[in-house]
């Protein structure tokens, strides 16, 4: 029993409880002279519990709080319920315990799955390294980032492939991320590299990948994907949904691009962009490699070259993107920032245009219009003079003495076909 400050006693177990040390520093300054409320207001404690203890109370500690705990049957059903119906939420396998007859509290249910939990992620994160054989795997992937481009911030995807065994490195910047970007930078790589892989593996990009069942284990590709897969004689493969390490080579591949060759460089045009990523992916491929040991490029010519499948000897065409486009006052075409001219009286047409891997054909109905070279520029206008014949007056012989009574250059009014005296006879004369 304790005794209380007005003589009553006290149950033991009423004694407030509080941490060893506290009870020790009582005692101490206690010692030294110190009242029960210089003591309370020095510990931050009330001077009834000072005078407790300076009474002679013993000191009980804190006492643990024990939760309860779910068990056998009932710890299985909640770690089933987790990886079910709940899809790991612990609230919904409280409400659906609570539904068959066992009534927890969330955090009971949380403590039951703690370990479940932990064993889960360790698995996500937990990667085996797999080495592939020479000529038995490329894996490929698309990074993104914005560029400087002759003053201009433009945004570049960049395609990375990597052949997992000897590591060597192709790199292609694109102004977009559809189907045939997808395919040009894969047959791009093939040619660099001089021919084929046994597989290809890459992620669940809408382009490449049009469903991934993870239950069945099952992948249904791009139509378009499976053409040009079976084109180039290669297997695809998809790595699993929110898996990205499975391709991890190629993974660290984007990243040493936009890190190493992109970083914070600006270039001139898109050309220019396109010579700096070929110089420096060959300038990669012959450094020591950080896993391997070895030049990418030693690896490939030792074990690698030989075990690649031979290229299609007339493979189908790449790029065949069709577009219909409306022709602007201008004379021109709109396709993906690029524009491209028609024959003037076409003004206000809708025409159709078909994009392929180094040409672009505008037809109206079945009738040819134009024909450019595809431009990789961002905004680029591609004009031919032809299309805008008729849309200036010709030069007469007069203006023409007039303007030019000795040999000189002509200006670029002269080629439009007026020159400054034709704009002086306009308003009267003065000249």
């Amino acid at each position: 029993m304790v005794e209380s400050l007005k003589g009553r006693a006290l149950p033991a177990y009423a004694t407030p409880m509080i941490e060893p040390e506290i009870v020790r520093q009582i005692h101490v300054l206690a010692g030294y002279g110190g009242g029960a409320k210089r003591i309370a207001r020095e510990l931050e404690v009330t001077r009834n519990t000072v005078r407790a203890y300076l009474r002679g109370a013993p000191h009980k500690g804190r006492r643990a709080f024990v939760g309860r705990k779910l068990a056998g049957e009932d710890r299985t059903a909640a770690v089933r319920l987790l990886d079910a119906t709940a899809q790991g939420n612990a609230v919904v396998v409280q409400t659906l315990l609570a539904a068959g007859g066992t009534h927890v509290s969330a955090r009971t249910v949380q403590r039951a799955v703690r370990d479940h939990r932990r064993a889960q992620r360790a698995a996500q994160a937990a990667t085996v390294r797999f080495e592939t054989a020479p000529g038995a795997q490329r894996q490929i992937d698309f990074g993104e980032k914005w560029v400087d481009i002759a003053g201009a911030l433009v945004r570049v995807f960049v395609f990375v492939a990597v052949l997992s065994y000897s590591r060597r490195l192709f790199v292609k910047a694109l102004l977009n991320l559809r189907h045939d970007d997808w395919r040009e930078g894969l047959a791009g790589a093939f040619r660099h590299f001089g021919g084929v892989t046994q597989t290809l593996l890459c992620d669940n990009a809408p382009p490449l990948v049009k469903a991934h069942d993870v239950d069945a284990n099952t992948v249904t590709f791009q139509p378009a994907f499976v053409a040009f897969c079976r084109d180039w004689d290669v297997t695809p493969r998809a790595c699993g949904p929110y898996r990205a390490r499975t391709k991890g080579k190629t993974e660290s591949g984007v990243k040493f691009v936009k890190r190493n060759a992109l970083a914070g460089r600006a270039f001139a045009s898109f050309a220019a962009l396109e010579t700096h990523l070929a110089a420096w992916a060959d300038e990669a491929d012959r450094r020591v490699h950080g896993t391997t040991h070895e030049r990418p490029v030693d690896r490939f010519e030792r074990d690698e070259r030989v075990a690649l499948r031979p290229l299609p000897a007339r493979p189908l065409v790449v790029r065949e993107r069709r577009l219909r486009r409306k022709v602007a006052n201008d004379a021109l075409v709109n396709v993906d920032t690029l524009r491209y001219s028609v024959p003037h009286r076409l003004v206000g047409e809708t025409v159709d245009v078909l994009v392929g891997d180094a040409q672009v054909h505008i037809t109206r109905g079945d009738t040819p219009v134009a024909t450019h070279p595809r431009s990789r520029e961002p905004h680029a206008i591609v004009r031919v003079p032809s299309h805008y014949e008729g849309l200036w007056r010709p030069a007469t012989t007069a203006s023409a003495s007039a303007s030019c009574p000795s040999p000189a250059r002509p200006s670029a009014l002269d080629a439009m076909g007026r020159s400054l005296d034709d704009y002086a006879d306009a308003i009267g004369g003065v000249r």
